[in-house]
């Protein structure tokens, strides 16, 4: 089963850019199986069309806007990830809202849809995350693992020991 982590958002946006920095360490410190892609979808929107018509199951990784306190790690699954541009969780959400709606209306939507998000505290200009997001980050990452965990996916990290145990 083809799966896709899609790290999204504008990494010169300080927090806005969380979905990117998550793929970046997934890439970093973990393995993946061969049918697992990892990307670094930046604010490309519908250019990513193609990567998500190809998959069966997708795990978004963004910054979102829950009206929450900053930091607060959040999870939504199929029709709680807006589809339709009447909801906007993050400051380029309408290109991952366009996204998830294209690939519906050809058909060609991925079975599962799940979003991981954070509540960012800094959309101002800057390359780093706030404080408060970046003390989340190991949290977020830990989300995205047991999700794919769920999935039956278990990287290996980067010395090729088993990180993740499956049960059953």
């Amino acid at each position: 089963m083809k799966t896709l982590v899609l790290g999204v958002g504008n990494i010169l946006l300080s927090d806005e850019g969380v979905g990117v920095h998550v793929v970046r360490l997934l890439r970093e410190r973990y393995r993946f199986p061969q049918e697992v892609t990892i990307l670094d979808g930046g604010t490309l929107g519908l250019d990513l069309l193609p990567y998500v018509e190809e998959a069966e199951r997708l795990l978004i990784i963004d910054a979102v806007q829950m009206d929450a306190p900053p930091g607060t790690v959040a999870r939504l699954e199929g029709e709680q990830i807006p589809a339709v541009l009447s909801l906007k969780y993050s400051p380029h959400q309408a290109g991952v809202s366009d996204l998830l709606a294209a690939a519906r209306l050809l058909g060609r939507s991925p079975a599962e849809v799940v979003l991981w998000g954070i509540q960012p505290a800094s959309l101002d200009v800057g390359l780093e995350l706030s404080s408060t997001v970046a003390d989340q980050v190991e949290v977020l990452l830990q989300n995205v693992l047991a999700e794919l965990q769920r999935w039956g996916i278990c990287p290996l990290n980067d010395t090729g020991s088993d990180q993740l145990h499956q049960e059953g």
